[in-house]
């Protein structure tokens, strides 16, 4: 693509200019020294050093020199040339990194979705860190078209001025989307060229949507309006729409989402070199197509075996599964040493990747299979996956300890095991030989990310706020969630979907283990504390990690890859006592306030924890009041626990009584063993 022209001098024209000498300046002006053709030279800038004509990147001239509707009116201008290229743009636009400018015009009927698919784009885009700007017809009408009607010539000075207006947009490195029905398609062809001149990418999308579809949603109710004779010159009633003969991408919303149309061009885009691959929304998953398992379980049962903990396996699945999208295997260096120092994935733009998934392995086995091209990764006797290309190297876990925790003290149980792990790390690309199933009888709600985006399309979810938990639910926690999809509500979206997502992977041997807890969790929503039919009780399969803010970074991140795009954060979220159990190893505030800064978690938007409390006047859980602290009752888990193991039930409202008694008969078990 090609980049402005470099720094040019200024300098001022002390000489009379006509304005000046017929008295309509009032002073020097700044002009621009010639500057050469040179690579790397805008188009635009190019024409500066040809027979002695100037570009026109502004529109200043209008079309050939002339604005359409009149002559040339400005005298005396001449275009200045950027003194930032756009390689430059590139760098400080967005997070993604590189020059993206370009303009995709949506055409097509009154009420096709133009507006509708082109604001979903702005929306996915920004939120992946590429900025994006959405100019709307009736936006521009209102505005610098303002003076404009809807004949002919004024609908061909319409367009003129939103190309001349895309093309500023597009040059500095924004994703300009444009809606405007364009009915003819001489403008639209105008439009085009003013970007191809300077090499800017302009994709023309056809909405195609049926015009009595348009005229059934009439939105604006125009249509009507039209029917009856009080709108002449309607496009598509008594006004011609001339259909594109070749537009980059066609859609048609009759017959796809909303989603769908947006991830049609995200794809198309990307294609383009507009969008990089990272912020394409697919998951990837690193299980083996199942027309290739039984040749990849051939090939397995001939390769070199690397026997692994259920710890490790636990992290096959997570990125087998694609919860750690769009990584492809155990962290090579490359990759760990991105993680450990920024908490990111650097590759292909900004990717919030903050814990560590990596693969230790003892020395003997590093120098066993360091020649390999690939290997069998074997769990209780069972190859469950290949890992390819691998990479060995060495394992500092201080150094991993103190980066990922804050610590390396030895009675951390996570620390623990890695402190008894191996003095290598291997890491390379996994093909996994099949889906995980643990036969605990839980394996149904182990719904992979793909799985609970269907789910939520089945469901009609038009936003998915999630909630992540490795403790039993209380009042407390459904207030909140409740609150959230009331504030949800209010803001416009009618069926806001709920993620119950407890974690399911490895935990310390003091936490209430996962059965339980999702005997609890059933029990929660049997008894209408939250509402079953707008509620997805699924389990999140990753271990926890107890690194406080720096693991709430990946319990965000991995619900990314479900299509989520709200997160409600709690107190202390992944944080433990002090292993010298003096303190709390993190303060209770920073998960929640780190969230809110993380980089690479633009899609979601993180719903800040609200203190509840246990209402005495209203025998309920409710937000705190600090000014009536008086009438608010602090239950600690301590305190749960206390009462549990003897039996006692909590004040009325603190919980569902099916879901204590749950609890109760956990914790009394424990003090009979």
């Amino acid at each position: 693509m090609a980049s402005s022209p470099e720094h040019k001098k200024q300098k001022l024209d002390t000489q009379t200019s006509s304005a000046e000498a017929a008295g309509t300046s009032s002073g020097p002006r700044i002009i621009l020294e010639q500057p050469q053709v040179e690579d790397g030279m805008d188009p635009a800038a190019k024409k500066l050093a040809v027979n002695g004509n100037t570009p026109d990147p502004y529109g200043i001239r209008g079309v050939n020199g002339k604005d359409k509707n009149s002559k040339q009116v400005a005298t005396n201008v001449t275009a200045q040339v950027h003194h930032v290229s756009r390689a430059k743009r590139g760098q400080v636009m967005g997070t993604r990194g590189g020059f993206r400018g370009c303009t995709v015009w949506f055409t097509g009927l009154s009420g096709a979705g133009k507006t509708t698919v082109s604001f979903a784009l702005e929306e996915y885009l920004c939120h992946h860190g590429i900025p994006a700007y959405s100019l709307d017809g009736d936006n521009m009408r209102t505005g610098l078209n303002k003076n404009l009607s809807f004949t002919k010539e004024d609908r061909e000075e319409n367009i003129r001025r939103v190309s001349e207006v895309a093309k500023l947009f597009a040059d500095g490195g924004v994703v300009c989307l444009s809606s405007f029905i364009s009915p003819y398609a001489q403008d639209r062809q105008e439009a085009r060229k003013l970007h191809e001149e300077v090499g800017l990418p302009f994709f023309e999308v056809f909405v195609d949507t049926p015009l009595d579809v348009c005229e059934g949603r009439d939105v604006k109710g125009l249509y009507k309006k039209a029917r009856a004779g009080l709108i002449k010159g309607f496009t598509g009633i008594d006004q011609k729409y001339e259909v594109p003969e070749k537009p980059e991408v066609t859609l048609f919303t009759n017959k796809s989402t909303v989603q769908e149309c947006c991830q049609q061009l995200v794809k198309y885009l990307q294609s383009r070199g507009v969008v990089p691959e990272s912020a394409v929304e697919t998951v990837k998953e690193l299980l083996v197509p199942a027309d290739c398992r039984e040749a990849a379980r051939k090939e397995a049962e001939s390769l070199d075996t690397l026997n692994i903990t259920k710890l490790d396996t636990q992290w096959v699945q997570v990125l087998s599964e694609g919860w750690a999208t769009p990584m492809t295997g155990f962290m090579r260096e490359r990759e760990f040493l991105q993680c450990q120092h920024f908490n990111c994935l650097l590759d292909g733009g900004v990717i919030n990747q903050s814990v560590p998934i990596v693969l230790p392995v003892q020395t003997e086995d590093k120098e066993r299979l360091e020649k390999q091209e690939a290997f069998a990764l074997v769990y209780e006797g069972r190859r469950i996956a290949i890992l390819r290309t691998p990479e060995f190297y060495a394992h500092h876990k201080e150094e991993r300890c103190c980066r990922q925790w804050g610590t390396s003290h030895p009675d951390h149980p996570y620390i623990k095991m890695v402190m008894e792990s191996g003095d290598w790390l291997v890491g390379g690309d996994l093909e996994v030989l099949e889906r995980f199933r643990w036969n605990d009888g839980l394996d149904e709600y182990r719904l992979t990310p793909n799985e609970l985006r269907k789910k939520f399309r089945d469901l009609g979810a038009d936003a998915v706020f999630a909630f992540q938990l490795r403790n039993p639910v209380h009042n407390g926690h459904a207030l909140l969630m409740n609150d959230t999809k009331r504030r949800l509500k209010e803001r416009g979206y009618s069926k806001p979907v709920l993620l119950l997502h407890p974690l399911g992977g490895w935990t310390k041997d003091d936490d209430v283990p996962l059965d339980t807890r999702m005997k609890q969790h059933h029990a929660i929503l049997e008894e209408g504390v939250l509402d079953p039919d707008s509620t997805v009780l699924a389990i999140f399969p990753s271990p926890m990690m107890y690194a406080g803010p720096t693991e709430v970074q990946w319990h965000a991140k991995a619900r990314m890859a479900t299509g989520a795009n709200f997160y409600i954060v709690g107190r202390d979220p992944a944080g433990m006592p002090h292993p010298d159990k003096t303190r709390d190893l993190y303060d209770h505030s920073h998960g929640r306030r780190v969230l809110t800064m993380a980089p690479g978690l633009t899609q979601l938007e993180i719903i800040p924890f609200r203190v509840a409390a246990y209402n005495k006047k209203k025998s309920a859980m409710d937000f705190f009041d600090p000014e009536k602290k008086d009438d608010f009752l602090f239950i600690s888990g301590t305190k749960m626990r206390a009462l549990a193991r003897a039996g006692e039930d909590p004040p009325d409202g603190f919980m569902a009584p099916t879901a204590w008694k749950i609890l109760c008969e956990f914790y009394q078990s424990l003090s009979k063993k």
